[in-house]
């Protein structure tokens, strides 16, 4: 017969939050959890390290809008999600860790010698997740884990954390079944008399435009309504995309990093900001200068007005645009602002057609025509995604990277996440680089015949270093990198596998997109990107 234990406490508890899919890997301390997993309905997906796995979560919080459980071990297991973690914390995706500690009777120092042990494991997560927690007894884990998942979904979202000693996820659990938990998500409203004065100021606004960020997903309804409302232009943050058709009249789309773009919004007489904090990639570099009135929305308190002085209006994305929209004029159709977007994209593209960009130009769209529209797509920290973050049309398709905190390795794992909860194809994009990061996923790949097509783009080094270096000291170091043969090591893992070209790129992906597994493309291509412009506007 079978004792309950703290493992069986932490899996019901998950179950009864509403969690289908975890990730993670097992380690010594962690064996109650995941022997307790084999006596559940969740399905578990293993990476084959940890930052993968909290990469994987991410993905799969970010698609889903829900929490993800992450379940690692104590120590370096739990160590290497840090970077996976900041990414979760930079992007709002509500991911839980989970994490072992060594038995309870040496937490804080008090008896050394322990494997895997660390005299203060929770203070290497405090810094980076919302909300961080050690569970001491088996009575406290329902509660512990409502409690994050709660902190994690009330806005703006982020990973949580919580640690569980091995002799409590071991020992026997002297209370019944976990049958319900109840949880609830405080709502953030905005203050009614800030949303009365920004009423006022758009409504008096001659060329008001919005500036929309990561943080309105879920408001992306109420941003339609209120753009075509007001007549407002809309630019999308790189980590905004999908939140405003890219198509739209009003879209002026994503160029951030053209100073064209970055006028256009400095000359707005009312610049709505919605759920962006204005950092150094959405200022084009702090080079963006307002000469009108910026109106901040913003769900993370710490970013409001924390690089610009603005009406700062702290609530949720959803409910403040709401609010707004209720409230402004709607005003005549007079062309007049579809003709300024016109006009932007216009100047945009001169600029780019004369830098002599053709070769990436082509590999960008063949990508896009290759990629089936409502795909999913996930970006490595490469040239290719540099390029996605201006350029790439979502048509429909979950726009994830790893902009938010920067880190090499995101795309595949990530795209594993996502393809767990998807039905159809996810696309993944990483350099030479980067891809070493999550070579061993493969495996992962393989094993659960995940639908993910991963394009590799081989350059024979860190492509946007080695640009970097080369600009700013006349020459690179560090960057040139020994590679495997990308296409023989995917076969090794029994993942078929093209080398392609600039010519065949389109025809080789969309052969990948119509299998049923997963898929490597590699592309040996040296790409570039577009001038700097904040560099060029100083």
């Amino acid at each position: 017969m079978t004792i309950r234990n703290g493992g069986d406490v932490v899996v019901e508890t998950l179950e009864a939050l509403g969690a289908h899919t975890v990730f993670g890997i097992p380690g010594q301390h962690a064996l109650g959890l995941f022997d307790a997993l084999r006596r559940s309905e969740l399905r578990y997906v293993g990476s084959r390290t940890e930052v993968n796995a909290a990469f994987a979560a991410d993905g799969h919080a970010r698609i889903t809008g829900s929490v993800t459980p992450l379940l690692v071990s104590t120590g370096p297991g739990a160590l290497q999600t840090l970077a996976g973690l900041q990414e979760s914390a930079a992007a709002s995706a509500p991911v839980l860790g989970i994490s072992s500690q060594i038995p309870s009777a040496g937490l804080g120092g008090v008896r050394g010698g322990y494997l895997h042990e660390l005299t203060d494991q929770l203070a290497s997560f405090r810094d980076v997740v919302k909300h961080a927690r050690v569970v001491r007894h088996a009575s406290q884990i329902p509660s512990a884990l409502a409690e994050s998942w709660e902190i994690a979904l009330t806005a703006p979202f982020g990973p949580v954390w919580v640690e569980i000693p091995q002799d409590v996820l071991l020992g026997p659990a002297a209370i019944p079944p976990v049958a319900s938990v109840s949880w609830s998500v405080r709502e953030l409203h905005p203050r009614a008399e800030l949303v009365a004065e920004a009423v006022r100021l758009l409504n008096e606004a001659s060329r008001p435009v919005i500036l929309a960020g990561g943080g309105a997903a879920g408001a992306a309804d109420e941003l339609l309504e209120l753009a075509e409302k007001l007549r407002a232009p809309v630019v999308t943050t790189f980590g905004g995309k999908g939140n405003f058709p890219w198509d739209h009249p009003l879209s002026a789309q994503s160029w951030l990093e053209d100073w064209h773009t970055t006028e256009f919004l400095a000359s707005a007489d009312v610049l709505l900001v919605v759920g962006s904090g204005l950092g150094e990639l959405s200022s084009n570099y702090r080079t963006f200068r307002p000469t009108g009135q910026v109106v901040q929305i913003e769900a993370d308190l710490g970013k409001l007005e924390s690089n610009y002085p603005a009406l700062g209006i702290h609530a949720d994305a959803r409910h403040a645009v709401r609010a707004l929209t209720s409230g402004v004029t709607a005003r005549a159709v007079d062309g007049v602002s579809e003709s300024l977007v016109s006009r932007l994209l216009e100047l945009v593209r001169a600029r780019l057609d004369g830098q002599g960009l053709d070769l990436e130009q082509q590999v960008l769209d063949a990508l896009r025509s290759a990629v089936p529209d409502g795909t999913p797509t996930c970006w490595d920290m490469t040239i290719l995604a540099y390029w996605a973050w201006s350029a790439w049309d979502p048509r429909g398709g979950a726009h994830f990277s790893a902009q938010g905190a920067g880190g090499l390795g995101y795309g595949f794992p990530a795209a594993l996440g996502v393809a767990a909860a998807v039905d159809g194809p996810v696309l993944a994009v990483s350099g030479d680089g980067g891809a070493m990061y999550g070579i061993s996923e493969l495996a992962t790949a393989a094993q659960h015949g995940s639908r993910v097509v991963w394009l590799i783009v081989d350059d024979g080094g860190y492509g946007i270093l080695r640009e970097y270096m080369s600009d700013a000291f006349g020459q690179a170091t560090a960057t040139e990198l020994a590679r495997p043969d990308f296409v023989a090591l995917a076969e090794a893992f029994g993942v078929p596998a093209t080398r392609s070209t600039p010519e065949s790129l389109r025809e080789d992906l969309a052969k990948a997109f119509a299998g049923d597994g997963p898929h490597v493309v590699v592309l040996p291509a040296v790409l570039r990107m577009f001038a700097p412009t904040h560099l060029e506007h100083t």
